[in-house]
């Protein structure tokens, strides 16, 4: 293991707190065990550690990010989080690959929403050719995570959205059952009526949408509709209506 994850390591350890590692473990349903240390405390940790240390070199990010995520702890897995967004702007293309790795291994919504939304929006930015080789393969992926990361990472790019992209990424998944696939349709969507609420009203009354994902989509724009007085409908109304 990397010197630096072992002093880390080190590092958090020392500081665990069992009192609240059962609560924090139970708030993620148990998929992973916790060293008790919550986000405040955590990114205080980190800064002190960056300020000794320093950032690594970008060379040695991959190996470090792969051996944070073999630790058992999850908190080790958000220091492996939060240290890819020191470099997510500077990342090479092929680093596409550990990207892959990170979102498919210990997989649960608190890492692959904030790598999806964060690190790889940024990269699919910066290299169009690797956005498109990806989204080809991942958009047909057997792994549910990966195709949640299709639906969500342009979800910092507001009037930069590809909004025909985003639908036909959601038409793809139209019938699933997975929770975390109709939850993320439902927030993309959401996301992108602060910019086109007219575009995302028309494509949720024409599209047999899971009514979770139609409820989500909309919950924003009726909120604000409501604040103006305005009646709205109910986004499960409108799907029986388009039916």
């Amino acid at each position: 293991m990397n010197d630096y994850v072992l002093a880390m390591k080190d590092l958090f350890e020392a500081n665990a707190n069992q009192g609240q590692a059962g609560p924090m473990a139970a708030y993620m349903r148990d998929q992973f065990p916790y060293l008790g240390i919550k986000t405040p405390q955590s990114v205080e940790l980190q800064k002190r550690f960056y300020a000794e240390r320093g950032l690594p070199p970008i060379a040695d990010l991959d190996g470090i990010l792969r051996d944070l995520w073999s630790l058992p702890q999850r908190e080790f897995q958000y220091v492996g989080v939060g240290l890819l967004g020191q470099f997510e702007k500077t990342l090479p293309a092929e680093f596409i690959e550990t990207l892959e790795y990170l979102l498919i291994t210990k997989s649960w919504w608190d890492t692959v929403d904030s790598i999806a939304g964060g690190a790889l929006g940024i990269h699919f930015k910066r290299y169009p050719d690797v956005r498109d080789v990806t989204l080809a393969k991942w958009r047909s992926s057997e792994n549910f995570w990966l195709r949640r990361s299709c639906i969500i990472f342009q979800l910092g790019y507001k009037r930069e959205t590809d909004f025909d992209l985003l639908k036909d990424i959601i038409r793809e998944n139209l019938g699933s059952r997975e929770f975390f696939i109709n939850k993320a349709i439902g927030w993309a969507l959401r996301e992108y009526t602060r910019i086109d609420p007219l575009g995302v009203r028309d494509f949720v009354a024409q599209t047999p949408l899971n009514p979770l994902s139609a409820r989500e989509a909309l919950k924003w724009l009726e909120n604000q509709e409501a604040k103006k007085g305005k009646i709205t409908r109910n986004p499960v109304d409108i799907l029986k209506n388009a039916a």
